[in-house]
């Protein structure tokens, strides 16, 4: 590995800042972080003060790359030299090519941030600190117990992907499906609710293959079903191919379980999907739709979409609003094609020009807000559940989340937490307000 810069410093830190980019993984992975450090007797801090600051990267896109060595540039002006270390999916990618492009102390991956106060130490006696291996052993047995969390929490249950759609990296950077122990996942799931977690969201690359000796994530969300105080559980995200029906039934009798399935599809289109190698079709997903909204109607789905895949025709863009304006999102993420070297899509000629991709990206973006706003408009008048997760900006204003993921906004004196009734009284674009129901104020 290239030696660190000289001029880098080299002291132990004493105050650390952990900044996430990307997916919920990602989020997780930098809170586990944060924890390593603290655990260190490190001090949290802002990234302008901080001695250590911790890049928690993602490599999905070319522009949150870019963005990763703009950050280690912004962290370095003014004469500032903290100890910089690069972690997360651009770190396990681009490795060495980092500490060449920008200088600085460590690069860790994915799978190797169990070490990271280990690395810590050697940049800061001036040795190379860059570990980027994929072991076998798992390295959550080697974090730190969780000592308090928000009320709603990350668990992450499974990583990597076997699915090697022809853009994706994640392969490349997280590595093999790999499903943790059921029972470590009871143990830490109930470790979290005491800790303060009244909702779990599970984790995964892939989280619906999770699978332990047999027993599928449907399995698994039964028995914390059965944990005391455990009010909520989420999962994601999801591929189509792993929905089987024991996680399907669990939509329709598992009241803990939130009427909320985010299940990328990428493309209406199925040329285009099997061009993206997703082992499915068009029809094969919005029968599965089906077959969720048959066990629980007032579903809310989300997805994933792709514009400006290598030769997408604006029919088959067509395709892709017609399966929005079919299946009505309650959410939706949407992005422009980017190449990420070494997947297959990176080497397809027949590149879809840059405005064409950027008109179909406002047209479907557009498609998505509305069906985003029809949703809301549709739970107005309902009554619902909203767990407070912190106070707005006005006074008495509390803000939490609905069941079907919703930001509801109400006046009330409640704790961080707890779970409040709540009459959803009107619709904006992003979030819903809504009123204390007065059995509950009283």
């Amino acid at each position: 590995m290239t030696a660190p810069s000289k001029d880098l410093p080299h002291s132990l830190p004493k105050t650390f800042h952990v900044k996430s980019f990307g997916c919920q993984m990602n989020v997780y992975d930098g809170e586990r972080m944060a924890e390593l450090m603290a655990a260190q007797g490190l001090t949290a801090a802002d990234a302008d003060s901080a001695d250590l600051v911790v890049l928690n990267t993602c490599h999905i896109r070319e522009k949150a790359t870019e963005k990763v060595y703009s950050d280690i540039g912004r962290l370095r002006k003014h004469g500032r030299k903290p100890m910089i270390a690069v972690a997360g999916c651009v770190a396990q990618a681009e490795g060495e090519e980092i500490v060449a492009r920008a200088k600085v102390d460590v690069v860790v991956g994915p799978q190797a941030y169990h070490n990271l106060p280990d690395l810590v130490a050697r940049a800061a006696a001036g040795a190379p600190a860059l570990d980027t291996d994929m072991p076998l052993a798992s390295k959550f047995g080697k974090l730190p117990a969780r000592r308090k969390v928000g009320p709603s929490a990350f668990l992450t249950v499974q990583e990597g992907c076997d699915k090697f759609c022809t853009y994706c990296v994640v392969p490349y950077t997280r590595g093999a499906e790999v499903s943790r122990g059921f029972d470590d996942l009871v143990v830490e799931a109930r470790a979290l609710v005491e800790a303060g977690a009244r909702e779990i969201t599970l984790l995964g690359q892939n989280v619906n293959a999770w699978d332990d000796d047999g027993r599928g994530l449907h399995d698994l969300i039964r028995t914390l079903d059965r944990i005391p105080g455990l009010a909520r559980i989420r999962y994601t995200t999801s591929h189509p191919n792993d929905m089987r029906q024991g996680l399907i039934d669990a939509h329709g009798d598992v009241e803990s379980l939130m009427p909320y399935l985010h299940l990328p599809v990428q493309s209406g289109a199925t040329r285009i999907l099997k061009a993206m190698n997703r082992s499915h079709g068009r029809d094969d997903y919005l029968r599965l739709l089906d077959r969720v909204r048959a066990v629980r109607p007032d579903i809310a789905l989300s997805g994933d979409f792709i514009v400006g895949f290598p030769g997408e025709t604006e029919a088959d863009f067509r395709d892709t609003l017609s399966l929005v304006g079919e299946v009505g999102y309650a959410q939706a993420f949407s992005f422009k094609y980017s190449p990420r070297p070494g997947t297959p899509a990176a080497g397809l000629t027949d590149e879809v020009p840059a405005a064409v991709m950027d008109d179909r990206l406002q047209r479907l973006q557009a498609a998505l807000g509305r069906d985003q706003q029809a949703f809301n408009a549709a739970t107005v008048g309902r009554r619902c559940q909203v767990l407070v997760e912190r106070r707005g900006k006005l006074p008495g204003q509390m803000l939490g989340k609905s069941p079907w993921l919703q930001s509801v906004h109400f006046m009330g004196d409640h704790a961080i937490g707890d779970l409040v009734e709540v009459t959803l009284t009107a619709a904006g674009p992003v979030s819903l307000s809504g009123v204390v129901q007065m059995a509950e104020a009283a």
